[in-house]
């Protein structure tokens, strides 16, 4: 089905690979620990870019999986012991380039939403360093619903919150998770090439519009 901007009246976002950008600083990493084995700069480049990438979908099955059979609650629990025990680090995000001054021209044009499958506490750590707690309406994190993407429940949980049906929301993410949750809410969704989908799995999934980057939204109006 062809996009219709029309419809459009509340907007969510995915956070990893569409605000955030994660896949970049994910990949800096890796490039880093590939140093021993890769002279050149860019074979590491290139390299920790396919194994970031190639590790997204079995994360993602993995939680799932997990979620289905009422695991996340563990997994979490898990992973926030872990982060305490590192409360001396201070987690530092990265943005992608021109996304906040998207946000900003979107603010009083539609209620912005975050459905994300972070825990709250990364989420309001992200959204909080880049002041942009009071620009989303509503935020649903990986502990809302009983289940995550790609299962619709959050995102028919955030169009509930805004007072929208759901076939008038419309969906921002990176990946093919993201693509397959908005088709099973009735919403429309956008993929974004700034993240770890690639165009051809993104349209596979549901894609109704392909953009290089989440900055770019607001040419679809």
């Amino acid at each position: 089905m062809a996009f219709q901007p029309e419809k459009v009246q509340a907007v969510l976002f995915d956070i990893d690979g569409t605000l955030s950008d994660t896949d970049d600083q994910m990949v800096a990493r890796t490039a880093r620990m590939l140093k021993p084995f890769f002279r050149s700069r860019e074979r590491r480049q290139s390299a920790a870019r396919w194994i970031v990438m190639e590790m997204e979908s079995p994360g993602n099955f993995i939680y799932n999986m997990a979620d289905r059979f009422d695991l996340d609650s563990f997994f979490i629990r898990t992973i926030q012991r872990i982060s305490q025990r590192k409360k001396h680090k201070v987690k530092s995000y990265w943005m992608i380039p021109g996304t906040k001054e998207m946000l900003a021209a979107c603010e009083g044009r539609f209620p912005l939403g975050i459905v994300s499958a972070r825990d709250a506490h990364t989420t309001n750590a992200f959204l909080h360093q880049f002041s942009l707690e009071n620009q989303f309406q509503v935020v649903v994190t990986s502990q809302t619903c009983r289940y995550t993407k790609p299962f619709p429940d959050p995102l028919l949980f955030a169009a509930e919150q805004l007072s929208i049906d759901p076939e008038n929301c419309l969906m921002v993410g990176d990946t093919t998770v993201d693509m397959k949750a908005a088709k099973l809410a009735g919403m429309q969704a956008v993929g974004v090439l700034c993240g770890f989908g690639r165009e051809k799995e993104l349209l596979r999934a549901g894609a109704d519009v392909i953009l290089p980057s989440t900055a770019d939204l607001l040419s679809l109006f």
